[in-house]
């Protein structure tokens, strides 16, 4: 594992680098709910609102408190990932979308970034007093099950989307056991 890399909360100080992963995103033909928030926003209001989400205020309806990270690199001008840990699951969550979610920028895939943000932010979820969490991916995204897999994740079983209709596969982690 990278030493260099690290899981940060959102601050404005990161502001040219998350511009530079959103326009990454916008190179690779991907339109991701965070650009949106900040082209609606303005990039500070889309931090204070991201920290505020953390702390489980002002949260949509259905939605509970969650924390996002940025997965930084080792001189802090590019980030790498976006992960958001959710503090506890709701029934819809329990089908689809677990404790952990998490995504790589177009450009950095395929180098073993998701592996290492995934391990992080479990270190995150145990600091928090989860003892274990569930991660889920669509069936047919082999890159994410691997991803979990090397992260200790256990297939329980699969269930069909009630958004996309696909397949999504649910996993558990547990907490208590090295995952890397």
């Amino acid at each position: 594992m990278n030493d260099d890399l690290l899981l940060a909360e959102p601050d404005v100080a990161y502001r040219k680098a998350y511009m530079a992963m959103i326009q990454d995103y916008r190179r690779a033909g991907e339109n991701r709910h965070q650009q949106v928030r900040v082209d609606e926003m303005g990039f500070n209001s889309f931090v204070r609102r991201l920290r505020e989400e953390s702390r489980g205020r002002g949260l949509q309806s259905g939605w509970v408190p969650n924390t996002t990270y940025w997965m930084i690199g080792p001189d802090a001008s590019i980030i790498l990932g976006v992960s958001n840990l959710r503090h506890w699951l709701t029934p819809a969550l329990e089908k689809e979308g677990g404790h952990i979610g998490y995504m790589i920028t177009p450009s950095q895939r395929r180098k073993g970034y998701g592996t290492q943000q995934l391990a992080l932010c479990l270190e995150k979820a145990c600091a928090m007093g989860l003892d274990h969490v569930l991660v889920t991916c669509d069936t047919d995204n082999i890159g994410s099950a691997r991803i979990i897999e090397k992260n200790g994740g256990v297939l329980e079983n699969e269930v069909i989307s009630d958004i996309s209709g696909k397949p999504v596969s649910r996993y558990w982690i547990e907490l208590r056991r090295p995952w890397l």
